[in-house]
């Protein structure tokens, strides 16, 4: 007997569709016929569906993911000249741009360059849950013992990318750990969901091959051990990578028998730099296991 998936997951499919397929033509234009096809949904109720699954329109919505990439590139590529970054998000005229830029985070994008207020930036516009579609490829591998010079993140999670912009400059300055050939990582020590802000700490680490003295920036000597970890592969932002976390939990590890090692969860930065597209970044999970 042929058994039909439940309604609202067949439905999520459809939208998870959409969103991916947004993701990876996001410097194109995109239209509406495009988007029902792609979820094979009517085009004359198509953007109805849209804003009541994700709570606001499909023109928003990909504006807002437009202006989130320029936000990025505003800060952490500060050659590039504003007008440029205001036409390849698709805007006509810096002016445009920053009228839009303005009413979505707050600040003009001259102002975010300079001093970038990533809270509110953060959390403006949470962006709908993505529903996982495809199945978890979980490896045992053994990790090897690594020196990391890290920068210890405490408070608010929405003002990592100001810990993210010390770490650069300290690369960039020190020359101890060049991003070509040593890796990065992040340790997570709490979910930023079930802990107030100011006890959120995660640490942005470096790998480096010899202990690193001491720095303007305050960047200190730790190590991650060596160990077996459960590693799975996140495809996408960052942002999202809450996603393929909860299903390891949730899913794998109470079926593997495995048991937790006492340390945190970490990530290993596979792509780096604002030139990379959100739907090619790539960041290993690791779960320490016993």
């Amino acid at each position: 007997m042929k058994v039909n998936k439940p309604i609202g997951q067949s439905y999520a499919q459809r939208f998870e569709r959409v969103f991916d397929y947004i993701d990876r033509h996001l410097d194109e234009s995109l239209s509406v016929d495009t988007l029902s096809q792609i979820a094979n949904f009517s085009r004359f109720h198509f953007q109805r569906q849209f804003s009541g699954y994700v709570g606001l329109s499909v023109t928003r919505y990909i504006q807002h993911l437009r202006l989130q990439w320029a936000a990025r590139q505003l800060v952490f590529n500060e050659p590039q000249r504003i007008i440029d970054i205001a036409l390849e998000a698709g805007f006509e005229n810096p002016e445009s741009f920053s009228r839009a830029f303005k009413k979505s985070f707050g600040q003009t994008p001259s102002q975010f360059r300079s001093q970038p207020a990533w809270q509110p930036w953060s959390e403006r516009l949470p962006l709908p849950e993505r529903s996982r579609t495809i199945p978890m490829n979980v490896m045992i591998v053994d990790f090897t013992e690594t020196l990391i010079a890290v920068l210890e993140h405490h408070g608010d999670p929405g003002l990592i990318n100001e810990s993210v912009k010390i770490l650069i400059d300290w690369r960039k300055s020190s020359g101890l750990s060049p991003v070509a050939s040593k890796r990065t990582f992040g340790i997570v020590y709490q979910d930023p969901t079930s802990v107030p802000a100011e006890e959120f700490r995660f640490d942005l680490c470096a790998e480096i091959g010899a202990p690193v003295p001491d720095n303007p920036q305050g960047l200190v000597n730790k190590s991650i051990p060596a160990g077996r970890c459960a590693v799975v592969r996140h495809h996408g932002s960052t942002d999202r990578i809450g996603e393929s976390i909860y299903p390891i939990f949730r899913e794998w590890l109470p079926e593997s028998g495995e048991e937790l090692r006492d340390f945190p969860l970490f990530f290993h930065y596979l792509t780096l730099g604002q030139d990379t597209p959100e739907h090619e970044m790539m960041t290993d999970i690791y779960l320490p296991l016993k």
